[in-house]
């Protein structure tokens, strides 16, 4: 029995979407595992210190830098980033119908939002158990050139998660930023970050 050109492409058809479908699960599978690995250290805190960074990065010398695991849901974790006396920063981790979602939600003291606020991207990727990557979007390209920002519109931040490290990591042309926490000594938690109760 002869197969027709008909059928040989529809086979192909159906074969191509089977394995995209597979190819979709396994990359929500490996991003599913990234924010469980991170999920898991809901309700703690820990201390990091700078080990990447230049001059830009001056306001971070010398300062306590602590990340609270804060408030966790099957769907969203929100990561308060406390910098010396400096309350204002949370990063929240998103779970979308494409992926992983990162935004940072800065605040002023009185709990107002900043201007260049909920800034961040979503996965371009599955990534991997241990990292993901978050180019800039749209959204936050035009935040960043409105309020003359212009050399942030590359940016991509990264988070990895591994069993004794968390890193936040943001990259650009010439700007290489990390933090790296240790995540086998939980610290004293932090005071609530401005604007979340």
């Amino acid at each position: 029995m002869t197969t027709t050109p008909i059928k040989s492409a529809l086979s192909l058809s159906l074969l191509t979407t089977a394995l995209f479908s597979v190819a979709s699960l396994a990359a929500d599978d490996i991003q599913n595992q990234y924010f469980d690995a991170l999920s898991a250290h809901c309700g703690k805190a820990f201390e990091g210190v700078v080990t990447a960074g230049s001059s830009a990065d001056d306001g971070f010398s010398g300062k306590k830098l602590v990340m609270h695991v804060r408030e966790c849901s099957d769907t969203e974790l929100k990561v308060p980033f406390h910098v010396g006396d400096d309350h204002s920063r949370t990063w929240v981790i998103t779970k979308t119908e494409t992926g992983l979602r990162l935004k940072h939600d800065h605040r002023h003291k009185d709990g107002t939002e900043d201007k260049v606020t909920m800034y961040g991207g979503d996965t371009a990727d599955s990534g991997t158990v241990t990292q993901q990557s978050f180019p800039v979007d749209a959204e936050s390209i035009a935040n960043f050139k409105q309020n003359g920002l212009d050399q942030s519109v590359t940016n991509v931040w990264h988070m990895y998660i591994e069993p004794n490290t968390f890193t936040y990591r943001l990259t650009r042309e010439e700007r290489n930023f990390r933090v790296d926490f240790d995540l086998t000594k939980p610290v004293a938690l932090p005071p609530t970050p401005w604007g979340h109760k």
